[in-house]
């Protein structure tokens, strides 16, 4: 291991590796620690959906909307098939207050510059026929796609490489030396490396590090269920979101159903993966660092997916897996150096939305470092917003 480096990336996920891609890229020498393989978190448990109906309007929306764009040409040149492809998405209303929900958002979306189209009654189901006749309104947005986001993972670190960068895998992080409010190096089972920079993309992990600094980022791991199905023949164009989904992203309580055992926050996030896997989910659980599939998740989401999409009732699964989402209380990443700390810099908290934010991060990330400059949006994104 290299005794020093201009910059030390802590986190081996899709943020991790996007950031030290962008760096490399730019010639910064580089090392990136991860603790266990690459994507082994987060980044390794989603579905991959590269959706910006579900990012919040304003600053989210801008910066997914700015990524995506990147992730149009980001095959070419990773020169990895990254499984990319814009098919759409559609988030569907069951009820006349989801339908007033996405009146709002669709008003506020068309204002932002996101190309939305509201459907209501027999629009909907001309566009997707396998929907259930309980659905009575849609938001469809025809540039909305998906990726995997193992192969983006893989990708970004192979760029990485050739750019020069180090990645180290099963080499955690024990901690960050500081001396006079400055980073001084970052201390591993496997030695000691020099650093005037750290940066903390630890996901669910990143407070761990930072409170033996003494600083508090809040950040909660946020359990989600997900079921795999059979590969079957494609019945939906695109991804299938359901308002409750949404509503359960952003913690209102029409996302909340009582299983008996637990009340579970979430609803139907749905796509079909390259091979004809049904992925869908999601539950939106804290319960710290649990990463178990449990028997009230699985049934809350199978239920969810049937009573949108009857047809799945007739479909085996094959698995269920979770993921656990670095949770921010603002439902925003927190993005930027630290105030009183200088080189230590965070970007973690993207929750479900680190796929699609991952290269608009890397990229402005690796701008703050080698240019000493943020956009002024990107201000409150930072750290100290949680202080006032």
């Amino acid at each position: 291991m290299d005794s020093s480096a201009q910059v030390v990336v802590i986190g081996g996920g899709i943020i991790g590796t996007a950031i030290t891609y962008y760096l490399a890229k730019r010639g910064v020498d580089v090392v990136l620690l991860e603790e266990d393989t690459l994507a082994s978190g987060t980044s390794g448990a989603c579905s991959g959906a590269i959706t910006m109906q579900t990012k919040g309007v304003g600053t989210k929306l801008k910066l997914a909307m700015e990524s995506k764009k990147m992730y149009r040409n980001l095959s070419d040149e990773l020169g990895e098939d990254l499984e990319y492809q814009e098919d759409g998405s559609m988030i569907v209303a069951e009820t006349e207050g989801e339908l007033e929900h996405l009146h709002i958002l669709h008003r506020k979306q068309q204002k932002a510059g996101l190309g939305t189209e509201l459907l209501e009654g027999k629009a909907v189901h001309e566009k997707q026929p396998a929907l259930s006749v309980k659905v009575i309104a849609a938001s469809y947005c025809p540039t909305d796609g998906k990726v995997n986001p193992l192969k983006v993972t893989a990708g970004f670190a192979e760029g990485a490489r050739k750019n020069g960068a180090k990645l180290f895998r099963y080499t955690p992080a024990k901690r960050v030396e500081t001396s006079k409010g400055k980073v001084k190096a970052v201390v591993t089972d496997s030695g000691k490396i020099k650093t005037d920079c750290v940066v903390n993309a630890a996901g669910i992990w990143a407070p761990r590090m930072a409170r033996e600094l003494g600083l508090e980022i809040p950040i909660r791991p946020r359990r989600g269920i997900l079921i795999v199905s059979e590969e079957v023949h494609p019945f939906i164009q695109g991804s299938i979101l359901s308002a409750k989904y949404l509503l359960a992203k952003y913690g209102t309580p029409p996302g909340r159903e009582d299983t008996g055992s637990q009340s579970i926050s979430g609803g139907l996030s749905l796509r079909f993966t390259k091979r004809g896997n049904l992925l869908f989910g999601s539950t939106r659980e804290f319960v710290g660092e649990n990463r178990n599939s449990t028997y009230a998740g699985i049934v809350f989401v199978a239920r969810e997916a049937v009573r949108i999409l009857p047809i799945i009732k007739n479909i085996h699964f094959i698995r269920a897996f979770a993921g656990l989402r670095p949770a921010t209380p603002d439902g925003l990443p927190i993005l930027g150096p630290v105030d009183g700390l200088e080189g230590f810099i965070v970007a973690a908290g993207h929750e479900g939305d680190g796929i699609s934010l991952s290269p608009i991060t890397g990229q402005l990330i690796a701008d703050f470092i080698t240019e000493g400059r943020m956009p002024d949006s990107m201000n409150d994104l930072k750290l100290s917003r949680f202080k006032q």
